[in-house]
């Protein structure tokens, strides 16, 4: 993956989402259409803390975030998700 170049405002993150598992634990293949939102991912991109919020996250956190959290964007043929700090609910 190419580096990633901009800025990420204050308070927000850049995630690459994770991989929708596409095989249950007995061996059968979930179809597309009934796959979900992958709802983590791994930081790439970290915006400078608030004022009143410092930024607790770091690049290469692996973050677990709401179904419906965020923003989808396409950078350089990549998907990947801003989020607010606010929407991340744990970091491993």
């Amino acid at each position: 993956m190419a580096e990633l170049k901009g800025k990420i405002l204050a308070g927000k993150i850049l995630v690459e989402p994770q991989e929708a598992v596409t095989q249950t634990a007995g061996g059968l293949y979930i179809p597309d259409s009934a796959k979900e939102k992958p709802q983590q991912g791994k930081v790439r991109m970290v915006g400078a803390a608030k004022k009143d919020e410092p930024m607790e996250i770091e690049v290469g956190d692996v973050v677990s975030y709401g179904k419906y959290a965020g923003t989808e964007l396409n950078i350089d043929g990549f998907d990947y998700l801003l989020l607010s700090q606010t929407d991340v609910l744990y970091i491993s």
